[in-house]
């Protein structure tokens, strides 16, 4: 089984999310080594954000301030468990009342004295290096007055440099960037799809062009210079290739046309002959030009016009063809009954379809012994069949498409190929049921033009 080949928006959105997620990568990696290295920007950074968190717990009741930490704030900043290093947090008021605390002497070392009025805010540095060692604090409002979170940490035991580094990559960097991808791939995947929109019609056009209108040509509206080179080029071989195919039909039925007047007059001079040989060159001369008119028919099947369909029954044409070729039946020693059940007019070109229905009788004829009998039936329905009680199909064409195919019987197998390609520009469905010595049917379902 053939591998499909990938969508043209599927491969463009592999890569835009291969790049996008590469920028991404490349972008922290940027804030990340711009806070890294900037003690002073990260430490910045820190504080604000772990004083933030500890300003959840202001309340206030009765009127007055309280801070209740609970259990989650107390694991983070006041139960360290043995940790190297230590942390230090006290909130009070702007007046200098004492709200929290969870020191004595160090808060007097590390934070600012109560008399200072409540900074909005401020940052020491304790230690240099890492972990950080500093104390800063920053101001609140609550119930209408200022409330200065104040914060030490000696060698940041719960890690809060990198809580601050993920928290600012997150909210600066993966989340806008996110949406910014997504949009782009949305942005992108609706373009190419609008721009191949065009092209999508123009394979529908393929899909639908007919090999007969020489005309045929794919659209190029609304589509984007680089594809649309591509379809005019198509275009370009459409145009050759139609002037190739009209060379040929010219050349067959031209050939056909001007070889059938000598082998007349060949003919009529033979006729004046008496001798064997000259009735032997006379049935040589029958069978080309037997040939010749099978070429004409097939060169007239790839000439059709599309506006000679017309509706037309199938009995009519069936009783037609019975009574023309009755003769010929007949003076080979075979018989033909013609059979007509109800049929459904059909959209055909009816010369084509007698065509077929000929040919389909000279070969029950010709390959088949004395006293066979015919039998041409049209319908039930938009069916017709012609069925013979003889030797059955030595050889069966479908199998052997080519022009050039020569049977074992040692004869050019044009009359199938003209019934099989005027089934084809009728969309008609041939099926062949045939078995040694018990005979054939043929059957040309016309269904699809009905």
């Amino acid at each position: 089984m053939r591998k499909r080949n990938p969508s043209l928006i599927g491969i463009v959105a592999r890569r835009i999310i291969a790049f996008s997620l590469l920028a991404m990568v490349l972008q922290i990696g940027v804030v990340f080594a711009d806070y890294w290295f900037d003690d002073d920007k990260l430490s910045v950074l820190m504080l604000q954000q772990e004083t933030e968190t500890l300003a959840r717990a202001i309340t206030t009741q009765d009127g007055l301030l309280r801070y209740k930490p609970g259990h989650e704030l107390r694991e983070r900043y006041l139960e360290l468990d043995g940790r190297a290093g230590a942390i230090y947090v006290r909130v009070r008021t702007a007046s200098g009342s004492v709200l929290f605390s969870n020191c004595t002497t160090q808060c007097a070392e590390h934070f600012l004295p109560l008399s200072v009025n409540a900074p909005s805010f401020w940052k020491r540095l304790i230690e240099p290096g890492k972990p950080f060692s500093v104390a800063g604090g920053q101001s609140f409002e609550r119930n209408g007055e200022s409330v200065l979170v104040e914060l030490a940490i000696l060698k940041d035991p719960n890690g809060f440099m990198y809580a601050a580094l993920l928290h600012e990559m997150f909210d600066s960097m993966i989340v806008p960037m996110t949406l910014m991808f997504c949009l782009v791939i949305g942005a992108t995947i609706w373009s190419i799809r609008s721009a191949l929109t065009p092209v999508a019609m123009a394979v529908t056009a393929a899909d639908a062009i007919d090999p007969r209108d020489s005309g045929a040509r794919l659209p190029i509206t609304r589509m984007p210079q680089e594809i649309e080179r591509l379809v005019s080029a198509v275009n370009r071989l459409l145009a050759r290739v139609a002037d190739l195919v009209q060379s040929q039909k010219v050349f067959s039925s031209s050939i056909a046309h001007e070889i059938r007047t000598p082998v007349s007059i060949a003919k009529m001079e033979l006729s004046r002959i008496d001798d064997p040989r000259a009735r032997n060159a006379e049935r040589d001369l029958d069978a080309l030009t037997h040939i010749l008119e099978q070429l004409t028919s097939l060169a007239r099947a790839d000439a059709v016009d599309p506006s000679a369909y017309q509706w037309a029954s199938l009995s009519e044409i069936g009783a037609e063809v019975a009574q023309t070729t009755a003769p010929f039946v007949f003076d080979h020693e075979k018989s033909i009954e013609f059979v007509d059940h109800p049929t459904t007019p059909v959209t055909v070109i009816p010369a084509l379809v007698e065509n077929m229905l000929r040919n389909l009788i000279e070969n029950a004829v010709k390959h088949n012994p004395p006293g066979t009998r015919i039998v041409l039936t049209c319908g039930p329905g938009p069916q017709v069949c012609v069925e013979d009680d003889g030797k059955g199909l030595v050889d069966l064409p479908e199998h052997n498409a080519d022009l050039g195919y020569v049977k074992r019987s040692g004869q050019l197998g044009l009359g199938m190929k003209i019934v099989h390609r005027i089934a084809e520009l009728h969309k008609a469905r041939i099926s062949i049921d045939t078995e040694p010595d018990r005979g054939t049917k043929i059957t040309i379902d016309f269904a699809a033009a009905a």
